[in-house]
């Protein structure tokens, strides 16, 4: 039986946005350890708040500060914490209905078990030691037991408001390619390239899905394409990623490999960026050690011609 590959894979970029005065106001206040409703025309107070009432679609201005106490409305307990969840060890996603709130916020709960947590218990805030704006500012809830804790009346100005901030993506997955990306990336491990025919309208794809997208039914034939191939289409990349080194700007491009009816994407390079072309006849540049080709540079071989890949574009 073939060895089933499978491989951790992370997906993760930075996303910045900028604040409008609603939400500006709510994560400055976590920053100053105040908790900020926005009030709605009916006078109801959500939060977190919202820019427009989710009922009426009405613009919201009116913020007022909620006490930093509530009570859980429902909970569920998370047995093995995450990376970047607010605590490492076990502990109850809740939604908190704080004192002066007429909706819930969503947070954890720092509770020896889950026989401590029930709906209705009364909860308060604990504040990071160290906060910048973010709702992890909110370290957690935590259990109380004292008495009410009046709000201060705090109308959402501060002499320092945020404008924007960062927000991390990321996802993390193991990912298994399945028989013919398999076979696929074992013929890479070779330094060929292989794709699959399929057996109605004979198109070969590379690399292979296992299926044809546009007849629907299961590929199993085997063809080898390239390994040169022609740029269909391309652009050139000004922004600097993460962990990669490479100078920009540099060229990401569609090659249409020769014997290939669908066009894979790989880096263009041994040309400078403001040369590469529709057409241009490129072929791969392996790295010792390396299971895949580090990029395509041109054979020197004169264009192609547009309608022998216009179908590939």
């Amino acid at each position: 039986m073939p060895e089933v590959l499978k491989a951790p894979l992370v997906v993760e970029f930075p996303f910045t946005r900028s604040l409008g005065p609603v939400q500006s106001a709510f994560l400055t206040g976590l920053r100053e350890r105040v908790v900020l409703g926005v009030r709605t025309t009916d006078g109801r107070t959500l939060v977190p708040p919202v820019e427009y009432d989710p009922v009426t679609a009405d613009e919201l201005r009116d913020l007022v500060e909620v006490a930093p106490t509530g009570t859980v409305t429902t909970w569920a307990w998370n047995h093995e914490p995450r990376r970047a969840q607010p605590l490492t060890t076990p502990f109850a996603w809740v939604l908190v209905r704080l004192d002066g709130a007429d909706t819930a916020l969503l947070h954890a709960l720092d509770a020896p078990g889950p026989e401590a947590v029930r709906t209705g218990m009364r909860v308060r805030v604990r504040w990071a030691a160290e906060r910048t704006g973010a709702i992890t500012d909110i370290a957690c809830f935590e259990p109380y037991d004292g008495p009410p804790v009046e709000p201060g009346g705090h109308t959402g100005e501060f002499a320092d408001p945020l404008t924007g901030i960062v927000a991390p993506a990321r996802l993390d997955y193991t990912y298994s390619p399945g028989r013919a990306q398999s076979a696929y990336l074992a013929a890479l491990g070779e330094r060929r390239t292989v794709g699959e025919r399929c057996p109605a309208c004979r198109k070969v794809y590379v690399p292979p899905r296992g299926a044809c997208p546009t007849c629907g039914v299961a590929t199993s034939e085997q063809v080898e394409a390239g390994p040169r191939g022609t740029v269909t289409t391309f652009c050139i990349v000004n922004i600097k990623a993460k962990n990669l080194d490479i100078e920009v700007p540099y060229v990401y491009a569609h090659i249409a490999l020769d014997g290939a009816d669908l066009a894979l994407h790989a880096r263009i390079g041994g040309i400078p960026y403001d040369q590469v072309r529709m057409g241009l006849r490129v072929e791969p540049v392996w790295t010792p050690g390396v299971r895949h080709p580090d990029h395509y540079r041109p054979t020197g071989e004169p264009d192609a011609a547009y309608d022998t890949y216009k179908e590939l574009l």
